[in-house]
This record gives C-alpha cells, structure tokens and sequence, in this order.
C-alpha cells in the first residue's frame, strides 16, 4: 500500500457525506487508503471493487452503443452510496458516502482527485542504458 498517496484520498473526505475512498489495481489489491479506513476492510473493499469493475464492465452492450466504454459504477444501499470510477490504466478509485451527499459534488471531487492520482502514478519511460556508447 502507497501510504504516500493517503493524503490524496483524504480530499475526497472534505465532501460533506463522504466516508472513505480507496485506491485499487484492476486485479483487486489495495494501493491506497484514506487514513481512518482499517487496512481489513480495505483490503475486502478492493477485493469486492475489482469484481464490481469487471461486472459492470461486461455490460457495456446494454447500451445503446455496445461499442461503450465503462467510466464509472454507482451502488445505491439504504445507509449510502458507493462509487466507483476509473483512476489510469489498471486503477481505480471508490468512495462510499452517506445518503446525504451530494452527488454531483462527490464524483466532481472524485474526478479532480483522478486527475491529480493520474499524475503520481504515471511512470516515466525507462532509457535504455545498454544502447549508450
């Protein structure tokens, strides 16, 4: 887990309704968590995120372009809401929040904070150190 992107996570908290966000791979292990998120249960929440992802990946064809790419999952449960949003190539981002938040406000925050995880978690091109003469 990179503890060094947690500050980042925690600025989708500053959304009044907003619970805990984590940062996941596509295979489902935890790369980041907001500080006041247990390690357990955010490691079960990447776990179960993964496979939301790749289901709701699969019905692209529902759409009325089958040619549809994913962008982001909403779950709604009595006591809130959890979404879930593409971070970069193999991450991505879920939130959870309460029933009260506000809905545009929370996937605004989310997409901001994509962008600047975007950033941090682009690795540059590695040079190719045996073609030097």
């Amino acid at each position: 887990m990179n503890d060094d992107l947690s500050w980042m996570l925690d600025s989708a908290l500053e959304i009044p309704g907003a619970l805990h966000a984590v940062l996941i791979s596509a295979d489902g292990l935890l790369m980041a968590r907001t500080k006041d998120f247990d390690k357990d249960n955010a490691d079960r929440v990447a776990a179960a995120m993964s496979g939301v992802q790749s289901l709701s990946r699969s019905l692209g064809f529902f759409c009325e372009d089958p040619r549809a790419g994913w962008r982001q999952t909403l779950v709604e449960f009595d006591g809130g809401w959890v979404f879930l949003i593409s971070a970069g190539e193999g991450a991505y981002l879920g939130v959870s929040a309460g029933p009260e938040v506000d809905m545009a406000d929370i996937t605004f925050r989310m997409q901001q904070l994509v962008g600047q995880l975007g950033k941090v978690l682009m690795t540059p091109p590695r040079e190719n150190l045996g073609a030097r003469s």
